[in-house]
Protein backbone atom coordinates (compact mmCIF):
# COMPACT_ATOMS: atom_id res chain seq x y z
CA UNK A 1 0.00 0.00 0.00
CA UNK A 2 2.80 2.51 1.05
CA UNK A 3 4.60 4.70 -0.99
CA UNK A 4 7.76 6.24 -0.98
CA UNK A 5 9.77 9.36 -2.49
CA UNK A 6 13.13 8.72 -3.51
CA UNK A 7 14.77 11.03 -5.58
CA UNK A 8 16.87 8.69 -7.78
CA UNK A 9 13.68 7.12 -9.28
CA UNK A 10 11.81 10.55 -9.21
CA UNK A 11 15.02 11.96 -11.53
CA UNK A 12 14.51 8.58 -13.66
CA UNK A 13 10.99 8.98 -14.18
CA UNK A 14 11.18 12.83 -15.52
CA UNK A 15 14.11 11.90 -17.43
CA UNK A 16 12.39 9.27 -19.28
CA UNK A 17 8.70 10.72 -19.39
CA UNK A 18 10.29 14.19 -21.18
CA UNK A 19 12.08 11.97 -24.02
CA UNK A 20 8.60 9.76 -24.07
CA UNK A 21 6.08 13.37 -24.60
CA UNK A 22 8.56 15.35 -26.59
CA UNK A 23 8.39 11.69 -29.07
CA UNK A 24 4.46 11.49 -28.87
CA UNK A 25 3.24 15.16 -28.56
CA UNK A 26 3.82 18.46 -29.97
CA UNK A 27 3.10 20.47 -27.08
CA UNK A 28 1.91 20.14 -23.21
CA UNK A 29 0.21 23.32 -22.08
CA UNK A 30 0.27 24.54 -18.76
CA UNK A 31 -1.54 27.58 -17.35
CA UNK A 32 0.65 29.26 -15.52
CA UNK A 33 -2.08 31.17 -13.60
CA UNK A 34 -3.45 27.74 -12.27
CA UNK A 35 0.41 26.94 -11.22
CA UNK A 36 0.84 29.94 -9.10
CA UNK A 37 -2.26 29.50 -7.00
CA UNK A 38 -1.54 25.87 -6.45
CA UNK A 39 2.20 27.19 -5.20
CA UNK A 40 0.29 29.21 -3.22
CA UNK A 41 -2.23 26.76 -1.78
CA UNK A 42 0.63 23.88 -1.23
CA UNK A 43 1.67 26.13 1.54
CA UNK A 44 -1.24 27.48 2.98
CA UNK A 45 -3.35 23.97 3.40
CA UNK A 46 -3.50 20.56 2.26
CA UNK A 47 -4.60 20.08 -1.18
CA UNK A 48 -6.06 17.49 -2.70
CA UNK A 49 -5.25 17.25 -6.60
CA UNK A 50 -8.32 16.19 -8.45
CA UNK A 51 -8.14 15.57 -12.00
CA UNK A 52 -9.99 13.91 -14.92
CA UNK A 53 -9.17 10.85 -16.05
CA UNK A 54 -8.60 9.70 -20.04
CA UNK A 55 -5.67 7.63 -20.29
CA UNK A 56 -2.43 6.15 -18.63
CA UNK A 57 -0.98 9.53 -18.67
CA UNK A 58 -3.28 11.51 -16.32
CA UNK A 59 -1.27 10.55 -13.17
CA UNK A 60 2.06 10.66 -15.03
CA UNK A 61 1.52 13.67 -16.43
CA UNK A 62 0.54 15.59 -13.22
CA UNK A 63 3.96 14.15 -11.61
CA UNK A 64 5.93 15.50 -14.55
CA UNK A 65 4.45 19.29 -13.92
CA UNK A 66 4.88 19.56 -10.59
CA UNK A 67 8.59 17.63 -10.83
CA UNK A 68 9.24 20.52 -13.62
CA UNK A 69 7.52 23.40 -11.87
CA UNK A 70 9.53 22.68 -8.90
CA UNK A 71 6.71 22.00 -6.55
CA UNK A 72 6.27 19.32 -4.02
CA UNK A 73 5.35 15.89 -6.16
CA UNK A 74 1.62 14.80 -5.60
CA UNK A 75 1.45 11.45 -3.26
CA UNK A 76 -1.22 9.31 -6.05
CA UNK A 77 -3.64 6.75 -5.39
CA UNK A 78 -3.35 3.96 -7.65
CA UNK A 79 -4.77 0.42 -8.50
CA UNK A 80 -3.39 -2.39 -7.34
CA UNK A 81 -2.94 -3.96 -10.47
CA UNK A 82 -0.15 -1.51 -11.48
CA UNK A 83 1.73 -3.47 -8.14
CA UNK A 84 2.41 -6.64 -10.61
CA UNK A 85 4.21 -4.91 -13.49
CA UNK A 86 7.60 -5.42 -12.77
CA UNK A 87 10.03 -3.18 -12.02
CA UNK A 88 7.74 -0.82 -13.37
CA UNK A 89 5.44 -0.79 -10.07
CA UNK A 90 7.93 -0.49 -8.06
CA UNK A 91 9.04 2.99 -10.03
CA UNK A 92 5.60 4.03 -9.33
CA UNK A 93 6.07 3.54 -5.53
CA UNK A 94 9.22 5.51 -5.22
CA UNK A 95 8.09 8.26 -7.29
CA UNK A 96 4.43 8.90 -4.73
CA UNK A 97 2.38 6.31 -5.61
CA UNK A 98 0.38 4.16 -3.05
CA UNK A 99 -2.03 1.34 -4.25
CA UNK A 100 -5.09 0.02 -3.03
CA UNK A 101 -7.45 -2.88 -4.10
CA UNK A 102 -10.77 -1.88 -6.53
CA UNK A 103 -13.11 -2.94 -3.87
CA UNK A 104 -12.66 -3.81 -0.45
CA UNK A 105 -15.12 -6.04 0.09
CA UNK A 106 -16.44 -5.42 3.09
CA UNK A 107 -12.74 -5.90 4.63
CA UNK A 108 -12.92 -3.78 7.28
CA UNK A 109 -9.50 -3.80 8.72
CA UNK A 110 -8.22 -3.26 5.06
CA UNK A 111 -10.46 -0.04 4.43
CA UNK A 112 -9.60 1.45 8.48
CA UNK A 113 -6.09 1.22 7.47
CA UNK A 114 -6.21 2.36 4.17
CA UNK A 115 -8.68 5.25 6.20
CA UNK A 116 -6.03 6.16 8.16
CA UNK A 117 -2.73 6.24 5.73
CA UNK A 118 -4.51 8.37 3.75
CA UNK A 119 -5.95 10.52 6.34
CA UNK A 120 -2.10 11.11 7.91
CA UNK A 121 -0.23 11.68 4.48
CA UNK A 122 -3.28 14.69 4.57
CA UNK A 123 -2.86 15.54 7.94
CA UNK A 124 1.11 16.14 7.56
CA UNK A 125 0.51 18.20 4.94
CA UNK A 126 4.02 17.47 3.27
CA UNK A 127 2.56 16.65 -0.51
CA UNK A 128 -0.92 17.11 -2.44
CA UNK A 129 -2.85 13.88 -2.29
CA UNK A 130 -4.09 13.22 -5.59
CA UNK A 131 -6.23 10.47 -7.16
CA UNK A 132 -9.86 10.45 -9.43
CA UNK A 133 -13.45 11.26 -8.67
CA UNK A 134 -14.35 9.18 -11.72
CA UNK A 135 -12.62 6.13 -9.86
CA UNK A 136 -11.50 5.18 -13.20
CA UNK A 137 -10.61 5.85 -17.06
CA UNK A 138 -13.48 7.46 -18.78
CA UNK A 139 -13.25 5.22 -22.13
CA UNK A 140 -15.98 6.96 -23.61
CA UNK A 141 -14.36 10.73 -22.75
CA UNK A 142 -17.52 11.66 -20.97
CA UNK A 143 -16.96 12.54 -17.70
CA UNK A 144 -17.57 9.59 -15.27
CA UNK A 145 -20.13 9.68 -12.21
CA UNK A 146 -18.29 10.34 -9.17
CA UNK A 147 -17.10 8.19 -6.42
CA UNK A 148 -17.27 9.32 -3.02
CA UNK A 149 -15.31 6.72 -1.02
CA UNK A 150 -11.67 8.38 -1.05
CA UNK A 151 -13.55 12.06 -1.18
CA UNK A 152 -15.25 10.58 2.32
CA UNK A 153 -11.61 10.06 3.57
CA UNK A 154 -10.02 13.38 2.58
CA UNK A 155 -12.85 15.25 3.82
CA UNK A 156 -12.44 13.16 7.25
CA UNK A 157 -9.30 15.17 9.24
CA UNK A 158 -11.68 18.22 8.41
CA UNK A 159 -14.67 17.23 9.73
CA UNK A 160 -12.67 16.09 12.77
CA UNK A 161 -11.30 19.94 13.15
CA UNK A 162 -8.00 18.04 12.95
CA UNK A 163 -6.92 20.20 10.13
CA UNK A 164 -8.26 24.21 9.93
CA UNK A 165 -9.30 23.73 6.02
CA UNK A 166 -8.64 21.66 2.88
CA UNK A 167 -7.82 23.25 -0.89
CA UNK A 168 -9.58 20.68 -3.19
CA UNK A 169 -8.07 21.55 -6.71
CA UNK A 170 -9.82 20.74 -9.82
CA UNK A 171 -7.61 19.67 -12.76
CA UNK A 172 -8.78 19.40 -16.97
CA UNK A 173 -6.45 17.25 -19.05
CA UNK A 174 -7.54 17.19 -22.03
CA UNK A 175 -6.04 15.29 -25.18
CA UNK A 176 -6.08 16.44 -28.65
CA UNK A 177 -5.56 12.19 -29.50
CA UNK A 178 -6.02 10.01 -27.15
CA UNK A 179 -3.19 6.97 -26.42
CA UNK A 180 -5.41 4.40 -25.75
CA UNK A 181 -8.59 5.38 -28.36
CA UNK A 182 -8.58 1.88 -29.90
CA UNK A 183 -8.02 -0.17 -26.98
CA UNK A 184 -11.09 1.86 -25.36
CA UNK A 185 -13.16 0.77 -28.40
CA UNK A 186 -12.30 -2.58 -28.62
CA UNK A 187 -13.14 -2.35 -24.37
CA UNK A 188 -16.90 -1.13 -25.29
CA UNK A 189 -17.58 -3.79 -27.69
CA UNK A 190 -16.71 -6.38 -25.37
CA UNK A 191 -13.01 -7.23 -25.93
CA UNK A 192 -11.43 -7.66 -22.88
CA UNK A 193 -9.30 -5.06 -21.60
CA UNK A 194 -5.47 -6.63 -21.56
CA UNK A 195 -3.46 -6.77 -18.00
CA UNK A 196 -1.47 -4.56 -17.31
CA UNK A 197 1.68 -5.92 -17.65
CA UNK A 198 5.63 -4.81 -18.31
CA UNK A 199 6.05 -6.63 -21.83
CA UNK A 200 2.65 -5.31 -22.54
CA UNK A 201 4.13 -1.75 -21.69
CA UNK A 202 7.49 -2.76 -23.37
CA UNK A 203 5.12 -3.84 -26.90
CA UNK A 204 3.51 -0.10 -27.32
CA UNK A 205 6.59 1.12 -27.71
CA UNK A 206 6.06 1.49 -31.68
CA UNK A 207 3.29 4.11 -30.85
CA UNK A 208 6.57 6.74 -30.36
CA UNK A 209 6.29 6.71 -33.73
CA UNK A 210 3.56 8.48 -34.01
CA UNK A 211 1.59 11.84 -33.50
CA UNK A 212 -0.99 12.35 -30.67
CA UNK A 213 -0.82 16.66 -30.93
CA UNK A 214 -1.21 18.30 -27.93
CA UNK A 215 -2.07 18.34 -24.15
CA UNK A 216 -3.85 20.66 -22.55
CA UNK A 217 -3.32 20.63 -18.58
CA UNK A 218 -5.65 23.65 -16.61
CA UNK A 219 -5.56 23.83 -12.80
CA UNK A 220 -8.98 25.14 -11.75
CA UNK A 221 -9.05 27.92 -8.78
CA UNK A 222 -8.64 26.01 -5.35
CA UNK A 223 -11.54 25.49 -4.19
CA UNK A 224 -11.65 26.09 -0.02
CA UNK A 225 -13.86 23.36 1.70
CA UNK A 226 -14.16 25.20 4.85
CA UNK A 227 -15.89 27.91 2.44
CA UNK A 228 -17.90 25.50 0.67
CA UNK A 229 -19.33 24.03 3.95
CA UNK A 230 -19.71 27.51 5.59
CA UNK A 231 -23.32 27.25 7.19
CA UNK A 232 -24.16 24.08 5.73
CA UNK A 233 -23.06 21.68 8.33
CA UNK A 234 -23.45 20.99 11.81
CA UNK A 235 -19.72 19.32 13.00
CA UNK A 236 -20.44 19.52 16.58
CA UNK A 237 -21.68 15.98 16.85
CA UNK A 238 -17.83 15.15 16.23
CA UNK A 239 -16.82 16.09 19.23
CA UNK A 240 -19.07 14.07 20.92
CA UNK A 241 -17.33 10.81 20.00
CA UNK A 242 -13.46 10.48 20.25
CA UNK A 243 -11.28 11.15 16.98
CA UNK A 244 -10.01 7.74 16.39
CA UNK A 245 -13.34 5.70 16.59
CA UNK A 246 -14.50 5.17 13.26
CA UNK A 247 -18.20 6.80 12.58
CA UNK A 248 -20.57 6.19 9.77
CA UNK A 249 -21.07 9.48 7.55
CA UNK A 250 -24.91 10.85 8.70
CA UNK A 251 -27.38 11.56 5.78
CA UNK A 252 -26.03 15.44 6.14
CA UNK A 253 -22.48 14.41 5.34
CA UNK A 254 -23.14 12.53 3.00
CA UNK A 255 -25.06 14.90 0.99
CA UNK A 256 -22.86 17.79 1.57
CA UNK A 257 -20.02 15.07 -0.01
CA UNK A 258 -21.86 14.19 -3.17
CA UNK A 259 -22.17 18.07 -3.46
CA UNK A 260 -18.39 18.89 -3.51
CA UNK A 261 -17.91 15.69 -5.46
CA UNK A 262 -20.66 16.86 -8.56
CA UNK A 263 -19.71 20.93 -8.41
CA UNK A 264 -15.65 19.51 -8.67
CA UNK A 265 -16.48 17.79 -12.34
CA UNK A 266 -19.01 20.31 -13.14
CA UNK A 267 -15.50 22.53 -12.54
CA UNK A 268 -13.33 19.72 -14.71
CA UNK A 269 -15.85 20.06 -17.89
CA UNK A 270 -15.80 23.68 -17.49
CA UNK A 271 -12.43 23.49 -17.89
CA UNK A 272 -11.72 21.48 -20.70
CA UNK A 273 -10.12 22.22 -23.47
CA UNK A 274 -11.66 21.70 -26.78
CA UNK A 275 -10.47 21.59 -30.47
CA UNK A 276 -11.14 21.25 -34.49
CA UNK A 277 -11.63 17.52 -34.36
CA UNK A 278 -14.25 17.26 -31.87
CA UNK A 279 -16.15 19.91 -33.86
CA UNK A 280 -15.72 17.64 -36.99
CA UNK A 281 -16.04 14.07 -35.34
CA UNK A 282 -20.03 15.60 -34.34
CA UNK A 283 -20.58 16.55 -38.05
CA UNK A 284 -19.14 13.42 -39.85
CA UNK A 285 -21.46 11.31 -37.37
CA UNK A 286 -24.67 13.14 -38.64
CA UNK A 287 -23.37 12.88 -42.45
CA UNK A 288 -22.59 9.31 -42.39
CA UNK A 289 -21.58 7.65 -44.91
CA UNK A 290 -19.66 10.62 -46.10
CA UNK A 291 -19.38 14.51 -46.34
CA UNK A 292 -17.95 16.72 -49.10
CA UNK A 293 -14.99 18.35 -47.96
CA UNK A 294 -16.02 22.15 -48.76
CA UNK A 295 -19.25 21.26 -46.83
CA UNK A 296 -17.75 19.90 -44.23
CA UNK A 297 -15.50 22.95 -43.70
CA UNK A 298 -18.70 25.13 -43.49
CA UNK A 299 -20.06 23.47 -40.71
CA UNK A 300 -17.11 23.28 -38.79
CA UNK A 301 -17.19 26.98 -38.66
CA UNK A 302 -20.59 27.07 -38.23
CA UNK A 303 -20.67 24.67 -35.41
CA UNK A 304 -17.00 26.27 -33.82
CA UNK A 305 -19.28 29.78 -33.43
CA UNK A 306 -22.43 27.67 -31.40
CA UNK A 307 -19.64 26.42 -29.17
CA UNK A 308 -18.15 29.82 -28.10
CA UNK A 309 -21.63 30.81 -27.63
CA UNK A 310 -22.18 27.84 -25.55
CA UNK A 311 -19.04 28.97 -23.64
CA UNK A 312 -17.00 26.07 -25.01
CA UNK A 313 -13.52 26.39 -24.48
CA UNK A 314 -11.89 26.04 -27.36
CA UNK A 315 -8.47 25.83 -29.00
CA UNK A 316 -8.40 26.74 -32.54
CA UNK A 317 -4.99 26.92 -34.37
CA UNK A 318 -3.04 30.21 -34.98
CA UNK A 319 -2.67 31.30 -38.10
CA UNK A 320 -4.92 28.66 -40.01
CA UNK A 321 -7.56 29.60 -41.97
CA UNK A 322 -10.66 27.28 -41.78
CA UNK A 323 -9.85 24.83 -44.68
CA UNK A 324 -6.37 23.71 -43.19
CA UNK A 325 -7.38 24.09 -39.43
CA UNK A 326 -9.56 20.69 -40.87
CA UNK A 327 -7.21 19.23 -42.98
CA UNK A 328 -4.74 19.19 -39.97
CA UNK A 329 -6.83 17.11 -38.21
CA UNK A 330 -7.98 14.95 -40.34
CA UNK A 331 -3.92 14.06 -41.06
CA UNK A 332 -3.51 13.66 -36.97
CA UNK A 333 -6.62 11.31 -37.21
CA UNK A 334 -6.19 9.68 -40.22
CA UNK A 335 -6.57 6.53 -38.71
CA UNK A 336 -10.56 7.40 -38.25
CA UNK A 337 -11.29 9.14 -40.83
CA UNK A 338 -10.01 10.09 -44.70
CA UNK A 339 -10.45 12.33 -47.51
CA UNK A 340 -10.94 10.45 -50.45
CA UNK A 341 -11.85 12.76 -53.62
CA UNK A 342 -12.97 15.66 -52.34
CA UNK A 343 -15.20 13.58 -50.02
CA UNK A 344 -14.65 12.74 -46.30
CA UNK A 345 -15.47 9.47 -44.87
CA UNK A 346 -15.20 6.95 -41.94
CA UNK A 347 -12.58 4.10 -41.83
CA UNK A 348 -13.92 0.72 -42.13
CA UNK A 349 -10.51 -1.33 -42.64
CA UNK A 350 -9.83 -4.37 -40.22
CA UNK A 351 -7.45 -3.65 -37.50
CA UNK A 352 -5.98 -7.08 -36.52
CA UNK A 353 -7.08 -6.64 -33.03
CA UNK A 354 -9.03 -9.79 -32.75
CA UNK A 355 -9.00 -12.40 -34.77
CA UNK A 356 -12.47 -11.95 -36.31
CA UNK A 357 -14.06 -8.41 -37.57
CA UNK A 358 -17.10 -8.40 -39.15
CA UNK A 359 -18.71 -5.58 -40.94
CA UNK A 360 -21.42 -4.38 -38.09
CA UNK A 361 -18.21 -4.72 -35.44
CA UNK A 362 -15.86 -2.88 -37.83
CA UNK A 363 -18.10 -0.51 -38.46
CA UNK A 364 -19.66 -0.20 -34.24
CA UNK A 365 -15.56 0.67 -33.54
CA UNK A 366 -14.69 3.48 -36.10
CA UNK A 367 -18.02 4.89 -35.02
CA UNK A 368 -17.29 5.00 -31.07
CA UNK A 369 -13.83 5.80 -31.96
CA UNK A 370 -14.82 9.33 -33.79
CA UNK A 371 -17.97 9.36 -31.05
CA UNK A 372 -15.25 9.62 -28.49
CA UNK A 373 -13.85 12.62 -29.74
CA UNK A 374 -17.69 14.00 -30.38
CA UNK A 375 -18.52 13.28 -26.75
CA UNK A 376 -16.17 15.96 -25.07
CA UNK A 377 -18.47 18.21 -26.92
CA UNK A 378 -21.64 17.54 -25.33
CA UNK A 379 -21.29 18.86 -21.66
CA UNK A 380 -21.35 22.07 -23.16
CA UNK A 381 -24.65 21.17 -25.47
CA UNK A 382 -26.16 18.55 -23.21
CA UNK A 383 -28.40 21.27 -21.19
CA UNK A 384 -29.54 23.29 -24.89
CA UNK A 385 -29.82 20.01 -26.33
CA UNK A 386 -32.28 18.38 -23.89
CA UNK A 387 -34.56 22.05 -23.89
CA UNK A 388 -34.17 21.67 -27.92
CA UNK A 389 -35.40 17.68 -27.78
CA UNK A 390 -38.44 18.82 -25.52
CA UNK A 391 -39.35 21.71 -27.85
CA UNK A 392 -39.42 18.96 -30.90
CA UNK A 393 -41.51 16.28 -28.92
CA UNK A 394 -44.14 18.77 -27.26
CA UNK A 395 -45.99 19.84 -30.51
CA UNK A 396 -46.57 22.66 -27.87
CA UNK A 397 -45.29 26.71 -26.98
CA UNK A 398 -45.97 26.54 -23.34
CA UNK A 399 -43.16 26.66 -21.27
CA UNK A 400 -44.49 24.61 -18.51
CA UNK A 401 -44.73 21.49 -20.61
CA UNK A 402 -40.90 21.88 -22.49
CA UNK A 403 -40.15 21.66 -19.04
CA UNK A 404 -41.62 18.71 -17.92
CA UNK A 405 -40.04 16.86 -20.86
CA UNK A 406 -36.50 18.55 -20.52
CA UNK A 407 -36.55 16.99 -16.66
CA UNK A 408 -38.33 13.53 -17.98
CA UNK A 409 -34.98 13.41 -20.35
CA UNK A 410 -32.67 14.43 -17.64
CA UNK A 411 -33.72 12.29 -15.25
CA UNK A 412 -33.09 9.45 -17.83
CA UNK A 413 -29.84 10.42 -18.95
CA UNK A 414 -28.69 11.39 -15.40
CA UNK A 415 -25.91 8.43 -15.34
CA UNK A 416 -24.66 9.79 -18.84
CA UNK A 417 -24.02 13.40 -18.30
CA UNK A 418 -23.03 15.11 -15.04
CA UNK A 419 -26.07 17.33 -13.54
CA UNK A 420 -25.78 18.87 -10.42
CA UNK A 421 -28.33 16.88 -8.35
CA UNK A 422 -31.81 18.87 -7.94
CA UNK A 423 -31.33 21.56 -9.77
CA UNK A 424 -33.15 20.66 -12.77
CA UNK A 425 -35.18 24.01 -13.45
CA UNK A 426 -31.84 25.80 -12.93
CA UNK A 427 -30.45 23.40 -16.00
CA UNK A 428 -33.39 24.01 -17.91
CA UNK A 429 -32.99 28.15 -17.90
CA UNK A 430 -29.42 27.55 -18.60
CA UNK A 431 -30.51 25.61 -21.82
CA UNK A 432 -33.22 27.90 -22.30
CA UNK A 433 -30.51 31.15 -21.86
CA UNK A 434 -27.75 29.64 -24.57
CA UNK A 435 -30.72 28.43 -26.95
CA UNK A 436 -31.76 32.48 -26.48
CA UNK A 437 -28.23 33.92 -27.10
CA UNK A 438 -27.78 32.19 -29.91
CA UNK A 439 -31.30 33.39 -31.71
CA UNK A 440 -32.36 30.01 -31.90
CA UNK A 441 -35.60 30.48 -29.44
CA UNK A 442 -37.38 33.25 -27.91
CA UNK A 443 -38.15 32.70 -24.33
CA UNK A 444 -41.21 34.56 -22.64
CA UNK A 445 -42.72 33.57 -18.95
CA UNK A 446 -44.98 31.42 -20.38
CA UNK A 447 -44.03 30.08 -23.71
CA UNK A 448 -41.12 29.29 -25.84
CA UNK A 449 -40.49 29.81 -29.37
CA UNK A 450 -38.35 28.45 -32.15
CA UNK A 451 -36.85 31.56 -34.79
CA UNK A 452 -36.51 31.18 -38.05
CA UNK A 453 -33.01 30.84 -38.09
CA UNK A 454 -33.53 28.73 -35.00
CA UNK A 455 -34.61 25.67 -36.63
CA UNK A 456 -30.90 24.61 -37.62
CA UNK A 457 -29.88 24.81 -34.16
CA UNK A 458 -32.44 22.52 -32.81
CA UNK A 459 -32.17 19.95 -35.56
CA UNK A 460 -28.56 20.24 -34.96
CA UNK A 461 -29.04 19.31 -31.42
CA UNK A 462 -31.11 16.86 -31.86
CA UNK A 463 -29.41 14.92 -33.96
CA UNK A 464 -26.23 14.88 -32.30
CA UNK A 465 -27.71 13.22 -29.15
CA UNK A 466 -29.96 10.89 -31.14
CA UNK A 467 -27.94 7.93 -30.91
CA UNK A 468 -28.28 8.31 -26.61
CA UNK A 469 -32.39 8.45 -27.13
CA UNK A 470 -32.43 5.92 -29.81
CA UNK A 471 -30.06 3.57 -27.52
CA UNK A 472 -32.20 4.19 -24.44
CA UNK A 473 -35.27 3.23 -26.97
CA UNK A 474 -34.17 0.15 -27.90
CA UNK A 475 -32.77 -0.91 -24.62
CA UNK A 476 -36.07 -0.35 -23.01
CA UNK A 477 -37.69 -2.72 -26.05
CA UNK A 478 -35.60 -5.78 -24.95
CA UNK A 479 -35.95 -5.03 -21.54
CA UNK A 480 -39.96 -5.47 -21.99
CA UNK A 481 -39.36 -8.37 -23.69
CA UNK A 482 -37.26 -10.02 -20.83
CA UNK A 483 -38.61 -13.39 -20.50
CA UNK A 484 -36.55 -14.05 -17.27
CA UNK A 485 -38.01 -13.57 -14.03
CA UNK A 486 -34.35 -12.68 -12.88
CA UNK A 487 -31.18 -12.20 -15.07
CA UNK A 488 -27.66 -10.63 -14.45
CA UNK A 489 -25.65 -7.75 -16.10
CA UNK A 490 -23.68 -10.34 -17.94
CA UNK A 491 -26.86 -11.74 -19.54
CA UNK A 492 -28.34 -7.90 -19.80
CA UNK A 493 -25.68 -6.43 -21.97
CA UNK A 494 -25.41 -9.82 -24.32
CA UNK A 495 -28.92 -9.75 -24.85
CA UNK A 496 -29.10 -6.40 -25.80
CA UNK A 497 -25.86 -6.91 -28.63
CA UNK A 498 -27.57 -9.80 -29.95
CA UNK A 499 -30.63 -7.58 -30.67
CA UNK A 500 -28.95 -4.63 -31.91
CA UNK A 501 -27.02 -7.01 -33.79
CA UNK A 502 -29.99 -8.43 -35.75
CA UNK A 503 -31.77 -4.81 -36.24
CA UNK A 504 -28.11 -3.65 -38.01
CA UNK A 505 -28.04 -6.24 -40.19
CA UNK A 506 -31.42 -5.34 -41.65
CA UNK A 507 -31.12 -1.88 -41.16
CA UNK A 508 -34.23 -1.18 -39.15
CA UNK A 509 -31.74 0.82 -37.11
CA UNK A 510 -28.86 2.72 -37.38
CA UNK A 511 -27.53 3.08 -33.90
CA UNK A 512 -24.14 1.29 -33.66
CA UNK A 513 -23.59 3.26 -30.50
CA UNK A 514 -26.22 0.98 -28.77
CA UNK A 515 -23.62 -1.82 -28.93
CA UNK A 516 -21.37 0.16 -26.63
CA UNK A 517 -21.24 -1.42 -22.84
CA UNK A 518 -20.89 2.30 -21.56
CA UNK A 519 -24.50 2.98 -22.78
CA UNK A 520 -25.77 -0.63 -22.01
CA UNK A 521 -24.67 -0.07 -18.12
CA UNK A 522 -25.72 3.60 -17.60
CA UNK A 523 -28.98 2.45 -19.05
CA UNK A 524 -29.45 0.11 -16.54
CA UNK A 525 -28.56 2.01 -13.53
CA UNK A 526 -30.98 4.88 -14.89
CA UNK A 527 -33.86 2.17 -15.25
CA UNK A 528 -32.65 0.80 -11.73
CA UNK A 529 -32.83 4.43 -9.99
CA UNK A 530 -36.46 5.16 -11.63
CA UNK A 531 -37.71 2.38 -10.33
CA UNK A 532 -38.27 0.12 -13.75
CA UNK A 533 -35.94 -2.62 -12.89
CA UNK A 534 -35.09 -4.15 -9.37
CA UNK A 535 -31.39 -5.53 -8.55
CA UNK A 536 -31.67 -7.62 -6.01
CA UNK A 537 -27.90 -8.38 -4.31
CA UNK A 538 -26.79 -12.46 -3.71
CA UNK A 539 -24.14 -14.40 -2.80
CA UNK A 540 -22.46 -13.88 -6.86
CA UNK A 541 -23.14 -10.19 -6.89
CA UNK A 542 -26.33 -8.91 -8.21
CA UNK A 543 -29.38 -9.51 -9.76
CA UNK A 544 -32.10 -7.79 -11.92
CA UNK A 545 -35.76 -8.25 -12.36
CA UNK A 546 -37.84 -6.20 -14.57
CA UNK A 547 -40.87 -3.81 -13.23
CA UNK A 548 -43.13 -4.63 -16.32
CA UNK A 549 -45.75 -2.10 -15.63
CA UNK A 550 -43.63 0.52 -14.77
CA UNK A 551 -40.82 0.16 -18.03
CA UNK A 552 -43.71 -0.14 -20.38
CA UNK A 553 -45.26 3.30 -19.21
CA UNK A 554 -41.91 4.65 -19.70
CA UNK A 555 -41.11 2.72 -22.94
CA UNK A 556 -44.63 4.21 -24.10
CA UNK A 557 -43.47 7.78 -23.45
CA UNK A 558 -40.11 6.62 -25.83
CA UNK A 559 -42.48 5.70 -28.28
CA UNK A 560 -44.77 8.83 -28.36
CA UNK A 561 -42.08 11.13 -28.19
CA UNK A 562 -39.33 9.57 -30.94
CA UNK A 563 -40.30 8.72 -33.85
CA UNK A 564 -39.78 4.72 -34.25
CA UNK A 565 -38.84 3.10 -37.39
CA UNK A 566 -42.11 0.71 -37.96
CA UNK A 567 -39.50 -2.21 -39.03
CA UNK A 568 -37.89 -2.03 -35.38
CA UNK A 569 -41.46 -2.07 -33.76
CA UNK A 570 -42.39 -5.33 -35.97
CA UNK A 571 -39.07 -7.02 -35.09
CA UNK A 572 -39.50 -6.18 -31.15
Amino acid sequence: MGHGMHMGAIRFFAFTLSKIFKSLFKSVCVNEDGMQKLQQAIQEHPVVLLPSHRSYMDFLLLSYVSYTYDLALPVIAAGIDFLGMKIVGELLRKSGAFFMRRTFGGNKLYWAVFAEYVKSILKNGYAPVEFYLEGTRSRTAKTLSPKFGLLNIVMDPFFKREVFDIYLVPVSISYERVLEEFLYAYELLGVPKPKESTSGLLKARKILNEDFGSIHVYFGQPVSLRTLEAGRMNRYPFNLVPRHVPQKPSEEIQKFVSDVAYKMELLQIENMVLNPWMLISAILLQNLPAIDFELLVEKTLWLKNLTQIFGGFLDWPDNLCASKAVRSALALHSNIASLVNGQVILNNKEMGFVTTEEPIFRRALFILLCGSYRNQLLNIFVRPALVAIALQITHSSRKEEVYNHFSFWRDIFSEEFIFFPGISLKDFEEGCFLLTKCGAIQDTPQQIFVTEKGSTVIAFLNAMFKPFVEGYQIICRYLSNETNEAFTEKHFVFGVRSLASQLLETGSTHCYEVLSSDMQKNALAALVRLGMVARMKTTDGFTYRVNKESLNKTAGMFESRIPVRKAVAARL
